[in-house]
């Protein structure tokens, strides 16, 4: 089989957290495994006619390998297989006559058996069947047809049903297509079970219902051995190539990108293990919004056997954007502790609060070992991604009402409730034993509401959040032909990111509360939109007075729990029971309504993160990175000074061009200043060119 040029594949990582090597994942939603699902069509593969006549006596066709296309599709319709018996020639005709017999046709001649201790035994198909088609070649005015001269559907055998007939071997058949993606799985160590179960997956096709089984792949695999090596010494030299391709752009891009950081590992060999990278915008963007970031693992070469791990921040408008990309050679701890070293070296040494998961014992145990003080979260749209292909098999028809009460129970705010009713829902659907039940309590410490609802998240659990960096994912998974080109694509994803923002036109009050206008004219049109919805259901609560500051909030009809919220008038704090602004940053309705019932017009100014502020913004300057603190007395002060000189200057030209010459003089002359490091200030970095 010749070799072709194979493009980079990406696969979603199927591998089973669990550990067993039989275990593998199937994404809920996911038919399609495999980015660029284009190139994994069936290659020649035709589709069976509705409609297939019976031959007939007479009936002519332009070439002989016409009429066995033919007669194999009515062949297929009704039951069974053909083969090509005898054919006759001539000296001027040359081939003109061809039989085609029912693959039952004849009897086997006895064979001499093979002089070994335990010869194989296996019964003949064939039982004499006498269907039939043969088929005369004649010329007519110069033009040579071929005519049926012998037609014959008697059958001396059962035929079989549909799903019987795809299994005959004249219709398993591997296409060329499936072909190069069995050697890329072989060669990336799949056992013929798992690949087959890979393909199914790619196809979107039932168990078992591929034109092929599994003794047809162990065969192929079999008899193109050597091209499998062939292959893998092939992809073992480009993808050396590429990654050399690579490291050279991103030298190239240091200098053409300021900011731009990259960072590699080599073997003892000096070829090339890991490559990290990160640009300088995602760089200067930390600083605002490096509060929490997720790092996707989902997605691994199969054409190159390399994981592909990507940095992404969530912004002020809830928006995905890029912070960095790695390629690591396998998945082990040692990689990933690599991937986070590169990773904070890029930041300068700062680390977020929080980073978001996928579960990954290697990755938990490198995440513990070098961000001892980031909170780390197991995304709760990984875990219930995998649901179905650990559960839907073992509870059959009592899978939905499993995964219903299953989600209910991750959302509940109290630890206790959350193992008790735990165990309760897998000691009712007789579950309590599964590895993978196991395996979620295991790792209960990093995934259930319960246990992280004093994780600061940003609102990375949202589903427009997760949509977004699907999105981004996509955009920069299509085929490639080399590690260099996906890094361009990548490259370009991430301008668009930064540089085409859309302006979000302010929402609407909805309350009339001064509380919303103020938080209008500060926040985010994302962030207020989150606060408004807060805002207008905090109406529907009742407080109830429990002195020293104290307020039980609850709903009017009770319909959920009550909350405890601290109110402390000496420095304007609110604390709520919920902790919904220490996970999203966003006041919770039960503060909201506490600081309505003490006549607030305003929201303190600490409770307007700088990442969540209007005028933060992913086009910063290059000032260095600061520790993100922004309850200081002078961030506060400063921030609000520049909300309200922006709006100021917003509302006649003269006002703008004179703010605009204004802060231009005050910024070089600031720029120009000497530098020293006695304090340091946690300010949002300010675009002049902006105002």
């Amino acid at each position: 089989m010749a070799t072709k040029p194979l493009n980079n594949i990406w696969i979603r990582r199927q591998q089973c957290p669990c550990g067993d090597w039989k275990c593998y994942i199937k994404y809920e939603g996911d038919d399609q495994t495999t980015v660029g699902s284009e190139l994994v069509i069936r290659e020649g593969a035709t589709s069976l006619p509705d409609v297939v006549f019976t031959p007939y006596v007479g009936q002519i066709f332009k070439t002989d390998d016409e009429a066995f296309e033919y007669y194999c599709n009515f062949a297929r319709k009704n039951g069974f297989s053909v083969r090509k018996a005898r054919s006759t020639e001539s000296q001027n005709l040359g081939v003109y006559r061809r039989d085609f017999v029912c693959y039952r046709s004849g009897f086997n001649q006895p064979r001499k058996k093979a002089n070994v201790e335990h010869p194989r035994d296996r019964k003949s198909v064939r039982c004499g069947c006498d269907a039939k088609l043969y088929l005369t070649k004649e010329v007519v005015d110069g033009v040579t047809q071929w005519y049926v001269s012998q037609f014959s559907n008697i059958h001396n055998h059962e035929l079989l049903e549909d799903d019987q007939v795809r299994l005959l071997p004249a219709y398993r058949k591997i296409q060329e297509s499936d072909q190069e993606r069995i050697l890329l799985l072989t060669k990336a160590g799949f056992p013929v079970n798992r690949i087959l179960k890979v393909l199914e997956l790619e196809k979107g096709v039932q168990p078992g219902q591929l034109p092929f089984i599994e003794k047809d792949v162990r065969n192929f695999v079999r008899t193109c051995k050597k091209t499998v090596q062939e292959n893998d010494a092939l992809l073992t030299e480009k993808r050396e190539i590429d990654m050399l391709a690579l490291l050279e752009t991103c030298r190239a891009a240091t200098q053409q990108n300021d900011g731009f950081m990259y960072n590699y590992t080599t073997d003892e060999n000096g070829k090339i293990e890991n490559v990290s990278w990160a640009y300088g915008d995602s760089i200067r963007a930390f600083s605002v919004f490096g509060d929490v970031v997720t790092f996707e693992t989902t997605y691994r070469s199969i054409t190159y056997n390399m994981l592909l791990g990507v940095w992404f921040g969530i912004d002020n408008q809830g928006q995905a954007f890029l912070l960095g990309c790695v390629l690591l050679q396998d998945e082990t701890s040692q990689s990933f502790s690599w991937a986070l070293q590169a990773f904070i070296r890029f930041l300068r040494g700062n680390h977020p609060q929080t980073i978001v998961t996928d579960i990954d014992s290697g990755l938990r145990d490198a995440i513990a070992t070098e961000l001892p003080n980031t909170k780390h979260v197991i995304c709760i749209w990984h875990v219930l991604s995998k649901l179905s292909s650990w559960f839907s098999l073992p509870l059959g028809l009592q899978y939905p009402e499993f995964k219903t009460e299953f989600e209910l129970i991750c959302h509940l705010e109290n630890i206790e409730d959350f193992e008790n009713q735990w165990n309760h829902l897998m000691a009712r659907f007789g579950i309590e034993s599964d590895k993978h039940v196991s395996l979620l309590f295991s790792y209960r410490a990093f995934w259930p509401v319960a246990y992280i609802r004093g994780y600061f998240l940003a609102r990375t659990m949202t589903v427009d959040y997760i949509k977004s960096m699907d999105k981004f994912m996509k955009n920069i998974l299509s085929p490639h032909t080399s590690f260099k080109n996906f890094y361009e694509q990548v490259s370009v994803a991430a301008n668009v990111a930064f540089q085409n923002k859309e302006r979000v036109p302010n929402l609407p009050l909805k309350t009339c509360l001064p509380l919303e206008e103020h938080a209008r004219s500060i926040l985010s049109p994302y962030a207020f939109n989150a606060l408004q919805q807060e805002l207008m259901l905090c109406m529907q609560y009742a407080t109830t007075d429990m002195a020293n500051g104290s307020f039980l909030v609850r709903h009017y009809n009770k319909l959920e729990g009550e909350c405890l919220v601290i109110w402390i008038p000496d420095n304007e704090q609110v604390h709520c029971s919920c902790k919904e602004y220490e996970h999203s940053g966003i006041l919770c309705r039960h503060s909201l309504r506490v600081l309505v019932l003490k006549n607030y017009f305003q929201i303190p100014e600490k409770y307007f993160p700088l990442r969540w502020r209007l005028d933060s913004s992913l086009v910063i300057s290059d000032d260095p990175i600061t520790p993100q603190d922004n309850t200081d007395d002078c961030s506060e002060a400063f921030h609000s000074l520049t909300s309200t000189l922006y709006s100021e200057s917003l509302i006649s030209k003269e006002r703008f061009n004179y703010v605009h010459r204004e802060l231009t003089q005050i910024v070089e002359i600031v720029r120009n200043m000497p530098v020293f490091d006695e304090v340091s200030l946690d300010l949002a970095p300010t675009n002049v060119s902006e105002l």
